[in-house]
């Protein structure tokens, strides 16, 4: 049988092999001119022979001191062994066959070799390893730059305060989502930050909502727990909500002054929007005091909201707006969708935020009483009227005259179908503008207006009174 080379897992098949001839009596002659075998033995140096016996022909018996006996039989004076054969040392007989000399080897030099052999075995082996190892570190590389940093075995890579990446660090331990089953078994999910170290959490009151009412909240912290939720209060009037888990360590977020934000101002939004927790996304105040209308026609919350073009989508709900120092400045709760789409379907740069220091005084309020208020100037607005500044009423509605009698716009002399062209100088516009701007403020405090009744326009103070939030 050839030998194949199975270091090539490619090469060809070993060809196949002829059908051994069938055993016949021969002649001197015919085995003398038989050809050799397709598949000869390959020669080994220093021992002689060049194949098996069976390749080999006899020959006449001829007298001479080149016979080499064999160790279990008596050796035949008459045959004397071909030099190309090698004697049968299986059976003790030449078989009528011509046997080649070889010489023998004494244990001992056998032994020897052996030894030797297996000596640069081993040798080999360890020398190939060590060369394998050493090309393997030795490899080139391209000659890239060197790592650096952690990934050059710094126990810990730092980035520079006020960085994107030192911000989110900060703040994503206090990061929540929520996971809500209503009573209804529908579901649905949002965002939320811890606000106290005792347990108390911040989200929006759309994001609880249906929980809230024989369903189930379930608050999943940045670590991974789940706890469930009791809902402490809530109000759809600033879409504001807070509940209470029972876990220890919590670090709050400080809430910021959002009366200090300034358009351009960097801004991280955090949340977990699509179910995607721990998400960070960048970007910039772009505009303030932006009137929103968020929720359904019976749940309306009228915020006076920070615009920004931080990715905000569905999921994003509840939580943080934070500021370059990590201070919450916002919630973010709305996004804007294009005209004619019957629901917002992702973010298309503006998102649309509850400022910090409305959050502040509404979460105060439910975790002291389970309520919230709000303020109110005491008029109903005309919704259909188009034209210059808010115009007042002039029929009842619903049984609700145009002016509550004693109520703040009463008693500052606003009477039914006068318009408000502005508050605190700002132009309004739109009824929801001056609905948030007031709402932006606290009952007990003093607004202007400015009024025009016919062709008479004048400044009003108003003391804004409170009501209590549904």
């Amino acid at each position: 049988m050839t030998h194949q080379d199975h270091s090539d897992l490619f090469a060809a098949p070993e060809p196949p092999r002829p059908p051994a001839p069938q055993p016949r009596s021969e002649t001197p002659q015919e085995a003398v001119h038989r050809p050799a075998s397709p598949f000869p033995l390959p020669r080994v140096p220093g021992l002689g022979g060049a194949g098996p016996a069976s390749a080999q022909a006899p020959v006449p018996p001829l007298p001479g001191p080149h016979t080499v006996p064999d160790e279990r039989s008596v050796p035949d004076e008459h045959t004397v062994p071909d030099e190309h054969t090698v004697p049968d040392e299986r059976s003790g007989r030449t078989g009528g066959e011509a046997r080649a000399p070889r010489a023998r080897l004494g244990g001992a030099r056998v032994a020897g070799i052996l030894v030797l052999a297996l000596l640069v075995g081993l040798v080999g082996g360890f020398a190939g390893d060590r060369l394998s190892d050493s090309l393997a570190d030795d490899r080139p590389a391209a000659q890239l730059p060197a790592p650096t940093g952690a990934a050059a075995g710094a126990s810990e890579f730092t980035r520079p305060d006020g960085s994107v990446a030192a911000v989110a660090a900060g703040v994503l331990p206090s990061v929540v989502s929520f996971e809500v089953t209503g009573g209804d078994g529908s579901g649905s999910s949002g965002s939320g930050f811890v606000l106290s170290a005792d347990g108390y959490i911040l989200t929006n009151d759309h994001v609880v909502a249906s929980g809230a009412s024989g369903g189930a909240v379930v608050v999943v912290l940045a670590d991974g727990s789940e706890h469930d939720a009791e809902v402490v209060g809530r109000t759809s009037d600033y879409d504001l909500a807070v509940v209470r888990i029972d876990a220890e360590g919590l670090v709050p977020l400080p809430l910021g002054d959002s009366d200090d934000v300034v358009v351009g101002d960097e801004v991280l939004a955090v949340g977990a929007p699509l179910g995607l927790d721990s998400t960070v996304t960048q970007g910039i105040v772009s505009a303030l005091h932006r009137p929103v209308q968020a929720g359904d026609q019976s749940t309306t919350a009228f915020i006076d909201a920070i615009q920004t073009d931080a990715a905000i989508n569905p999921g994003n709900s509840g939580g943080p707006l934070v500021n370059a120092a990590g201070e919450v400045i916002g919630i973010n709760s709305a996004i804007a969708q294009p005209p004619g789409a019957l629901q917002a379907t992702g973010s298309i740069g503006l998102g649309f935020a509850i400022p910090a220091n409305q959050v502040r005084t509404t979460a105060e309020q439910l975790i002291e009483s389970g309520e919230a208020t709000y303020p109110v100037i005491g008029v109903l607005l005309d919704a259909g009227y188009v034209g210059e500044g808010v115009k007042v009423a002039e029929e009842p509605q619903e049984g609700t005259p145009p002016v509550t009698d004693d109520g703040p716009a009463d008693l500052a002399g606003i009477r039914a179908g006068d318009v408000i062209l502005a508050i605190d100088g700002r132009p309004v516009s739109r009824s929801d503008e001056l609905i948030v701007a007031i709402r932006a403020a606290q009952p007990g405090d003093a607004v202007t207006l400015t009024v025009r009744s016919g062709d008479d326009e004048r400044d009003v103070r108003v003391v804004l009174q409170e009501r209590s939030s549904e």
